[in-house]
């Protein structure tokens, strides 16, 4: 039974658990490699294809530019397939990587997996250059982030 727990949430002022993932390429991307020169944003979503995780991916993409000048890197993460993101991202024309956590490690480890659904919590979370968490909203899933309340987050 290890790893089947998740748990508990994780919250502003942690150390940010490291992790690796791949992305919709099958890069391998670890959250520390970017410790001391980017902060990082982790958009937990559910399910690549459904509407509100469509369109919240289309205004990150939309509002890249504004978190390349923060120096911050943004990924969405969900359970799906790397597969998926891969023809999700090509058909929405999306500018940043999808991280597949399709054994739901990374949601569980965060605290944030939803096992009625098998999913992730909608969330996000910031992680600052040291390495910390500055930000953190969890919200209904089928509500939409908010991109001006996540870049007024990074510092």
């Amino acid at each position: 039974m290890t790893e089947a727990l998740a748990s508990k949430e994780i919250e502003v002022g942690d150390l940010a658990p490291d992790f690796t993932l791949n992305d919709q390429e099958n890069n391998p991307i670890t959250l520390s490699s970017f410790r001391g020169k980017k902060s990082v944003v982790l958009a937990f979503y559910p399910f690549d294809w459904s509407p509100v995780c469509t369109s919240e991916n289309c205004a990150i993409t939309q509002d890249l530019s504004q978190f390349d000048a923060k120096e911050t890197v943004v990924f969405g993460v969900s359970c799906d397939s790397r597969f998926s993101h891969k023809a999700w991202k090509e058909k929405l024309g999306l500018k940043h990587s999808l991280l597949a956590d399709q054994k739901r490690d990374l949601s569980k480890k965060y605290g944030l997996y939803l096992e009625d659904l098998n999913c992730s919590k909608r969330a996000t979370v910031v992680v600052d250059k040291s390495g910390k968490v500055a930000f953190k909203k969890v919200q209904e899933l089928k509500v939409a982030r908010d991109n001006k309340e996540i870049l007024a987050a990074v510092r």
